[in-house]
């Protein structure tokens, strides 16, 4: 019978003439056999069904994920059951048994409750049943040995192979064209454009890609110069050409450095109640620098997060580490500066995940993750690597790299020649170090080893009248001295220091007369053999306890310069104190505690920092890549994991960021989830194609990336939506079209001050404050005011706009922009009233309609079309249609005569009088249409 089955089933699928369907249909005896063999096709595809292999990531995850986890998972165990790993989904329950028993699902307590009658016993509880073909698979699954898979994004090919080749070959070409494609990229989206039946839009016009390859690799159009040059050159070669000068211009830092500020969290201020301001403008500038030296990614990686850790550390190598130095400060009074020291290392996890592996690991700091593999220790031993930071939550952000040359390079130079003409001595030569910024160029009361390094082990030394700090472990001799930098007000009164206790020998008593800011001194020390604990005392009897005797800002001890006894040592001497005691640029960066001062890591129990559980080494979770072998277990260490090769992660994430930010989505929808939980990828070979290219072929090379993404078909098509491709992808996952999305809240100014002729080209340097209502900053404690910019500084690029957190730029805000508080991966663009009342109204726009206005003027004269015609072609460099003419046209024509009733509204508008004054106004209502294009605050 089986056998009979299966012949008749084959002969079903010979081809049927219509003459066989017809004889069919006559005779009952023929109608029988097809019935059969209908039956017997199911037989055999049931057959056949549970034959096959049950991929546990794309089948069984799923449905454990969506219907099982949320009872037996990291948060929840209910019965000492749990899914989220195959040895306790394997491992005995509270009932002493396992409930999933491999090979055996009949006997699997796991099965029998998915499919009982009882409904107090069947799973799962209170809940909806699994359907049929869920149990089946689970069923199979187990059958075949409830083997586990790891997720597709925890795994990453040696290779990948390119569909087909090329497009050109696929012989699958759009608009009946069957040469489609530029690249390897474009032969992974045809292929998936004919597994949907879909065919790729043509190439869009030249004016088209030129507006659309300047927003995405600069953010603003380039300069008429260049604009012309691209129109005019007719070669095949023109489009690759334009795109090489824009990844030269400098602006292609400022518009890549914009994505990365919101995943780094940068702000001008702390955050919390008081929100004081922070200076930390020169990461930002690093940033733009590193971008446009296009700095490979992995090197890009290692400087923010262990800069400071490398051999001979640069200026700009501490300054890369403010990457984590953007977590918020609590300065708000009475907060207990170590739960908020705290929450900034928690913060520098969640956002390192975050942002180089797209993982939602914030999750694993209460529990083990609810659907991802990661164990709640991971997340601590994780921690243990940023743990060990100098920084405290002190009001002074401690530890700052302080920029001497900021204030009188001459003067620098002048000191450094001196000690090399004097420093023979190896302890000289590293002194010379010690002045090549003047010491201490970090003043987290720390002082650098080669000058008898020691450190103070108490938070922001606020001393009172009746205090003490200790220090540790100071070597000290006939040489020795203390540098302090310190405040005492008029209160005045004195110091001691002793070794060992309070009580031990005195090295030091000086008297510190009252200051009216901050004063440095050197003083020599009482010689003591060995190394010892050093105490400080602050006095002052006639004082109240209460009053401050003294701030000490820092300390550090040092030797005597090199060339004692040479004429003019003691006006050299003066100098370098003259220059401690100056206010040079400074900034936060990120220092780790000495060997002996090593901060002890705990998993916190619950989440909750107060609840210690057991203590935890730094390390990385198993699921993943091992660590480097030979890599010391710091934060250098982890950052060559990170960009190690066989990590699986951070090249896939990368690559879809770049790919988001051109196409609107990634490949990965999800940009800040990988993990289970998150959208699987639409082009998983192309994802892992680009991650491979990324980090082998293109040595982390992110302007290389870029170009290749540019460079394809599938870039490059048009942005035009046929009804097919609503109704088969109207979100263009599969990218049968080109991109079409509104501008960064960024891109939206900047390109109204570049079309108005206003904006400044400056870069780098403090942050800006250009036009604001007065009023948004409610500042506490502070008195901070928003000040108005002068000159360009006004119509600087949005990336340097001052980032107050708890009062953001108002516009930026309102266009979707971050407020900088945490790390943002992606901004969710919104469509609301307010962001056309902005673009309409605020004064900055109307500003730049204004100015526009006076350039079409002056293109046109009297003539309203010509100016019109002009206008747009600055806006959108292309020529204006007939009928958008006629429609603006009237929009003038309407204005104009409006105006001409109300000459006093005109002048109000124009901020001039006279018989010319209607048609200026009628043409800036006009610009400002223009300027509110859905054309122009579109990329197309």
């Amino acid at each position: 019978m089986h056998r009979d089955c299966i012949r008749l089933f084959i002969e079903s699928q010979k081809p049927l003439r219509s003459s066989v369907i017809l004889k069919a249909m006559r005779h009952k005896r023929k109608l029988i056999i097809t019935a059969a063999a209908v039956l017997c096709t199911v037989i055999v595809i049931g057959v056949t069904h549970k034959s096959e292999k049950v991929d546990f990531s794309t089948e069984v995850k799923p449905i454990l994920n969506q219907r099982c986890i949320i009872c037996h998972g990291g948060v929840k165990q209910s019965g000492g059951f749990s899914v989220l790993f195959r040895e306790e989904a394997l491992g005995k329950t509270k009932s002493g048994k396992p409930a999933i028993i491999p090979g055996d699902p009949e006997h699997s307590e796991f099965m029998r409750r998915l499919t009982t009658h009882n409904v107090k016993e069947r799973m799962p509880y209170k809940n909806p049943p699994l359907s049929k073909k869920e149990i089946s698979i689970l069923r199979r699954w187990i059958k075949q040995g409830a083997k586990w898979g790891k997720h597709w994004a925890y795994e990453l090919p040696e290779t990948v192979a390119v569909p087909g080749s090329q497009g050109k070959q696929a012989g699958f070409g759009g608009s009946g064209s069957s040469d489609w494609g530029e690249n390897e990229i474009d032969a992974f989206v045809l292929n998936k454009l004919k597994t949907e039946d879909m065919k790729p839009s043509p190439e869009a016009d030249k004016y088209t890609l030129l507006r659309r390859v300047s927003l995405d690799i600069t953010g603003v159009l380039p300069d008429q110069a260049t604009i012309n040059r691209y129109l005019n050159d007719k070669s095949d070669k023109a489009y690759e050409r334009l795109v090489d000068t824009l990844l030269a211009s400098p602006q292609y830092g400022e518009r890549w450095a914009a994505l990365w500020l919101d995943l780094a969290r940068y702000s001008d201020t702390k955050g919390y109640e008081k929100d004081l301001g922070r200076n930390v403008w020169r990461y930002r500038d690093w940033v733009i620098r590193a971008f446009n030296a296009d700095m490979p990614f992995d090197q890009f990686t290692i400087k923010q997060l262990a800069g400071d850790l490398l051999p001979n550390a640069t200026d700009d190598d501490m300054i890369a580490t403010a990457f984590h130095r953007n977590t918020m400060n609590n300065d708000e009074g009475g907060t207990d500066d170590e739960e908020f020291r705290t929450a900034a290392v928690i913060d520098r996890v969640n956002t390192t995940w975050e942002v180089w592996q797209g993982t939602t690991f914030a999750c694993v700091q209460c529990h083990s993750h609810p659907y991802d593999p990661f164990k709640h220790e991971d997340f601590y031993k994780f921690m243990a690597f940023f743990n060990n930071t100098r920084d405290e939550d002190t009001p002074a952000d401690y530890p700052n790299l302080r920029l001497y040359d900021s204030l009188d390079r001459e003067k620098v130079r002048d000191i450094v020649s001196w000690v090399k003409q004097y420093g023979e001595k190896e302890e000289d030569k590293k002194m010379h170090l010690f002045l090549k910024t003047v010491e201490p160029k970090i003043n987290a009361h720390v002082c650098d080893d080669y000058i008898n390094g020691a450190l103070v082990d108490t938070k922001y030394l606020g001393i009172r009248s009746d205090g003490s700090c200790r220090m540790k472990q100071v070597q000290l001799d006939g040489k020795t001295h203390l540098l302090m930098r310190y405040w005492t007000g008029r209160s005045g009164g004195s110091m001691e220091i002793h070794a060992d206790s309070l009580s031990g020998p005195l090295i030091l008593r000086t008297s510190l007369q009252p200051t009216n800011g901050a004063q440095i001194t050197s003083i020599p020390l009482t010689p003591v053999s060995g190394t010892h604990d050093i105490y400080f005392r602050f006095k002052n009897a006639g004082i109240n306890p209460e009053e401050s005797v003294c701030s000490v800002e820092w300390f550090a001890f040092r030797k005597d310069l090199p060339g004692k006894g040479q004429p003019g040592y003691a006006e050299k001497e003066q100098e370098v104190l003259d220059l401690l005691n100056s206010s040079p640029d400074r900034i936060p960066v990120m220092v780790d505690n000495p060997a002996d001062q090593t901060r002890p890591t705990y998993v916190f129990e619950r989440g909750n920092w107060m609840v210690h559980g057991a203590r935890v080494s730094p390390d990385v979770p198993k699921s993943l890549n091992p660590f480097p072998a030979g890599a010391p277990r710091n934060r250098l260490g982890l950052a060559r994991w990170l960009t190690d090769q066989k990590n699986p992660l951070t090249a896939r994430v990368t690559v879809n960021r770049y790919w988001e930010q051109l196409f609107g989505n990634g490949i990965v929808e999800t940009v800040e989830d990988f993990g289970s939980q998150g959208f699987a990828p639409t082009h998983p070979q192309l994802l892992d194609w680009l991650a491979l290219k990324f980090m082998k072929d293109y040595k982390w090379s992110m302007k290389k990336l870029l170009k290749e993404m540019v460079m394809s078909a599938t870039y490059r098509q048009d942005s035009k939506v046929t009804p097919e491709m609503l109704e088969k992808d109207p979100a263009n996952h599969f990218f049968a079209r080109g991109p079409r999305f509104r501008l960064t809240a960024e891109e939206i100014r900047d390109e109204s001050l570049r079309a108005a002729g206003l904006l400044s080209h400056k870069m780098y340097g403090p942050s800006v404050m250009p036009y604001q209502p007065e009023g948004i900053w409610q500042s506490v404690y502070s008195g901070a005011r928003w000040i108005k910019s002068k000159g360009e500084d006004q119509y600087r690029r949005g990336v340097y706009t001052y980032m107050k957190r708890t009062s953001p730029y108002p516009s930026m805000i309102t266009l979707d922009a971050s407020s900088r508080e945490v790390c943002l991966a992606r901004r969710i663009r919104t469509n609301t009233p307010l962001q056309a009342l902005t673009t309409l109204n605020d004064p900055v726009f109307m500003e730049a309609a204004g100015h526009l206005a006076q350039w079409m003027e002056k293109q046109g004269r009297k003539d309203a079309a010509a100016c019109i015609r002009e206008g747009y072609k600055r806006v959108m460099v292309k020529d204006i249609s007939s009928g958008k003419l006629a429609v603006l046209q009237d929009l003038y024509r309407q204005t104009l005569k409006e105006y001409r009733q109300k000459p006093a509204e005109a002048a109000k508008l124009t901020g001039e009088s006279g018989e010319d004054a209607p048609h200026r106004a009628a043409l800036t209502v006009v610009a400002n249409a223009l300027l509110n294009l859905d054309e122009f605050m579109t990329k197309s």
